[in-house]
Parts: structure tokens; C-alpha cells; sequence
């Protein structure tokens, strides 16, 4: 039997009514501007976009099975459906983390300066990125693959193990393949898109401060409002970055942590799934922060109004 936590429930509630709400505003404020205004479209859009969707569907499939259970449903998912949930959950935030990686390096080559020995990168950055995407699509899908193989629901809701465990799912058995090789894939994985992304933030990190030294020294407001936008965006992605860095490496501590315990703990498993839902909750609010897509969709909204007016009184 379940055990059962209705006001942990409740909080998950919250969590996936705020995360999905923002994520999907965030998205169709995006698709609102590339249908209905493609002149004020960029290349990054299409990062934030993918972004947005992937996040999306991590709150989803992860956040659904552990608020039935905190109601102390039973059985909720069989076979089928705790390969399915489980692999769409390990996929997107896997493409979670290789997007976030996708948009810190779109924006440090972005803010490369002219002289810089990488300026080359810009102009093939709409081509790489779509190759970006196909590789982390490809990769994530390869990968959990094995999901799919060993996931089985549970039958026995007291027995406890070493393995990989959520409310209604677990894996026990990783056939001819050892559980520490999979892990060691995931991880490898995982860390080389972390300091990848941890290696461009600070590359922009250096940039914005020698901007701010030179704009200091020649004492140039036009120099300043110029870049004004990029070093706005960048802000925002390294918040952006730093807010993803620091609820990666705390859940995987506590994933690593859980995976080797011979007992689970409820505590710790409902800790570990607010940990994975931070960052995709909390990523569309960090974007819109100083987001030109928002205040772009308003100014066409008032201008709708003011033109339907305007026929209103000719009429």
C-alpha cells in the first residue's frame, strides 16, 4: 500500500500547475510570434521554444504519477505504462540539459566581438544548431533505449532494493549490462553538456566585464545603450545557467544517493522529484524576465485595438 501524503500532493499540485502554465505562455507567446510576426523572429527563438516544450513534458510525466500516489492510488501505471512515462521523462530532461548547453553557447558566440578568433561561428550558428538538436535527440533516445527493456511496475509496494525507483516503476535488472555502466553513461553524458555550458557562461562572464571596463574608460553612453540588449540577454542565461548548475548537481547527488540505498524512503524520493522540477518550473519566469517577446506581443495587441477603433469611427 501507498503511503499517503495529501498536502505533499497539494504542493506537487501548485508545482505543476505553475510549471506547466508558464512554460506553455512562454511557448505560445514564441509560435504567436513566429505565425503572426515572422520580422521580429531571431535564431534563438527556436532554442527557447524547444526548451520551453521539453520542460514542459518533464513536469509532466514526472509530476502526474507522484501526485496520484500521494493520494495513495494504487496501480496506477502498468508494464506499458511505466515504459512509456518513464522513457518520455528521461528523454526530455535529458534534451533539458542538452538545450540549456544548445542556448549558453548560442549566446556566448553571439556576443563574441568582431575581432574575436571565433567570430567565424556566427554565421554558420543557424546550421550547427539544427545539428545540435538532432545529435542530443539522437543521443537521449539511444541511451534510454534501455528504459525501455527494464522498467517494469511494481508488484510489491514494501519490498525495497539497490535500483532505480519511483512510485509505481522500478529497475531491478539491467540484463547483461551492469547498473553502474548505465549509470556511468548517463553521468558522462550529463557532465560533459554541465561543463560545456559551465565553460561558456563563464566565457560570457569575461566578456561582459571587459565590456563594462572598456565602457567605463572611454566613458561612451552611445557604446553602452548599443549592447544594452545583448548584455540583457546574456544576464538572463547566465541566471538562467547558474539557477540549472545548482539543482543539477544537488539532484544528482540525491539520485546517486537513493540509487545505492538498499531501503527507499519516501521523504527522500519526494524530495528528489521537487529537486527535478525546479529548474523547469522556475526557467520560463527567468526568461521572460527581460524577454522582448512579451512586451512585442502587447505593443501588437494595443495597436489590433487602436486600428479596429480607428475602422470603428470611419464605419
Amino acid at each position: 500500500m501507498l503511503q499517503r501524503d495529501p498536502a505533499f500532493g497539494g504542493f506537487l499540485i501548485s508545482q505543476l500547475c505553475v510549471g506547466v502554465l508558464g512554460n506553455s505562455l512562454f511557448l505560445v507567446l514564441y509560435v504567436y510570434t513566429f505565425l503572426v510576426q515572422p520580422r521580429f523572429k531571431k535564431p534563438i527563438d527556436v532554442i527557447f521554444m524547444h526548451l520551453t516544450l521539453v520542460n514542459m513534458l518533464t513536469i509532466i510525466f514526472i509530476l502526474v504519477p507522484a501526485i496520484v500516489s500521494s493520494f495513495g492510488v494504487s496501480q496506477f501505471l502498468n508494464n506499458a505504462g511505466c515504459k512509456v512515462v518513464l522513457y518520455i521523462f528521461r528523454v526530455t530532461r535529458g534534451l533539458s540539459i542538452c538545450t540549456t548547453c544548445i542556448l549558453s553557447t548560442f549566446q556566448s558566440i553571439i556576443i563574441t566581438p568582431s575581432n574575436s578568433q571565433w567570430v567565424w561561428l556566427k554565421s554558420k550558428l543557424s546550421t550547427w544548431t539544427f545539428y545540435f538538436f538532432l545529435f542530443s535527440w539522437f543521443i537521449n533516445l539511444i541511451i534510454y533505449v534501455r528504459v525501455i527493456e527494464t522498467v517494469m511496475a511494481k508488484t510489491n509496494y514494501t519490498r525495497a532494493g539497490c535500483g532505480y525507483s519511483q512510485a509505481y516503476c522500478e529497475v531491478t535488472e539491467f540484463g547483461n549490462i551492469k547498473p553502474e555502466f548505465f549509470l556511468s553513461v548517463i553521468l558522462i553524458r550529463d557532465h560533459f553538456f554541465v561543463v560545456l555550458m559551465m565553460w561558456t557562461s563563464l566565457y560570457m562572464v569575461i566578456l561582459l566585464y571587459r565590456h563594462r571596463k572598456r565602457a567605463q574608460h572611454v566613458h561612451s553612453t552611445r557604446l553602452s545603450s548599443q549592447s544594452s540588449p545583448e548584455r540583457k540577454a546574456t544576464q538572463n542565461i547566465l541566471l538562467l545557467v547558474s539557477c540549472f548548475v545548482f539543482f543539477f548537481w544537488v539532484n544528482d547527488f540525491v539520485t546517486l544517493y537513493e540509487f545505492y540505498m538498499p531501503e527507499k524512503m519516501t521523504r527522500l524520493r519526494g524530495l528528489n522529484t521537487v529537486l527535478t522540477t525546479c529548474y523547469p518550473t522556475i526557467s520560463p519566469f527567468l526568461l521572460m524576465k527581460n524577454s522582448k517577446v512579451i512586451s512585442q506581443f502587447t505593443s501588437s495587441q494595443s495597436l489590433l485595438r487602436i486600428t479596429g477603433f480607428q475602422r470603428a469611427l470611419r464605419g
